[in-house]
């Protein structure tokens, strides 16, 4: 049995690692807005006081982010392929007794395959590695494919996924849906495993979790509720809601964007791809008329912390949220 955990993300922090957009490529058309957008998230965070590092790429990538961001921003410069440190940054755990008993901070770093061979970037298998030794924690290698954005978990040793990633061939092949509980509790502390489906259509991760259901305190967990008939994902709630109440954990819901399109590309748009800092939720909003709502019922979740809404439909074009582009480090 491990005797690590893993604060969850509710747990005050140190600061948080943000990834700036910078590939042309991959943000065709929208580079420019989802940095604007990256940028607005990490100076939203740092003007509350919070230590927050933003990772850039080059000389070039520095300075259109220092044009943009807060003066409070830290610019860090890193090799990294993609900019969703959620899945490659290191998973911070703390020894026995946690981190409020003295419990010393060491980095987990995972297997990394491009999101099961769909996108590999250079520096995305060496970026985890390259932030824990600049934080100076030791860190494990983990025998295993798994990126941070599959899990979420509540602090008393239950987390949330889901089976369309953890259980996908083209992650693990060889490990049973048992053998992963065992090195979720080994390797991260998780005891107990909430087994949602599948997560959001058009979803390139093949389902995160942090894009469809996010614990808001011990045993309650946050999922979104259909706002329409056109909602694409409505099926997807409503059985990720009774396998969550069947499982004994309570629910709270959350209006979704609805039907956001590209053309006739439905957008894996949600308002679960908030992050949580030490005195700020930020939440991913996309011009929909269910913003307003969306934000309110997050906001009503962390009566002692500020929520607000930030445009995010560039870096949601870019295959991801704010959520996705960072990694918080637990206070210790």
């Amino acid at each position: 049995m491990s005797i690590y955990t893993m604060p969850p993300e509710w747990h005050p922090q140190d600061w948080l690692w943000v990834g700036f957009p910078h590939d042309e490529a991959e943000w065709s058309g929208v580079l420019a807005r989802a940095q604007e957008q990256i940028a607005a998230f990490a100076s939203a965070v740092a003007d509350t006081g919070q230590p927050v590092r933003l990772v850039v790429r080059d000389a070039a990538n520095a300075a259109r982010a220092a044009s943009l961001a807060s003066p409070a921003v830290t610019l860090e410069r890193r090799v990294y392929g993609d900019v969703w440190l959620r899945d490659t940054g290191p998973l911070v755990v703390t020894g026995e007794g946690g981190v409020n008993g003295g419990g010393k901070r060491t980095a987990r770093l995972f297997g990394f395959n491009g999101w099961g061979g769909k996108y590999l970037m250079a520096g995305d298998e060496a970026i985890g590695a390259d932030l824990a030794h600049s934080a100076g924690l030791a860190a494990t290698q983990c025998d295993w494919v798994l990126e941070g954005g599959a899990l979420d978990g509540d602090g008393t040793g239950l987390v949330v996924t889901t089976e369309q990633c953890l259980l996908n061939p083209n992650r693990n092949p060889t490990l049973s849906r048992g053998e992963i509980e065992a090195r979720l509790a080994r390797d991260l502390g998780y005891t107990r495993v909430l087994w949602l489906g599948d997560g959001l259509v058009n979803d390139h991760t093949d389902g995160h979790v942090d894009n469809l259901a996010r614990f808001v305190a011990p045993n309650r967990l946050a999922l979104p509720e259909a706002t329409g008939p056109d909602d694409p994902n409505a099926a997807i709630y409503a059985d990720a809601a009774q396998r969550a109440r069947a499982f004994g954990v309570e629910v709270v819901t959350v209006p979704s964007p609805g039907r956001i399109s590209e053309g006739d590309f439905v957008q894996p748009a949600s308002y679960m791809n908030f992050v949580i800092a030490t005195d700020l939720v930020v939440v991913p909003i996309f011009g929909s008329p269910h913003d307003e709502a969306g934000v309110a019922a997050i906001a009503a979740q962390f009566p002692g912390r500020a929520t607000i809404g930030l445009m995010a439909d560039a870096v949601l074009a870019g295959g991801g949220g704010f959520h996705c582009a960072s990694q918080q480090m637990p206070a210790g």
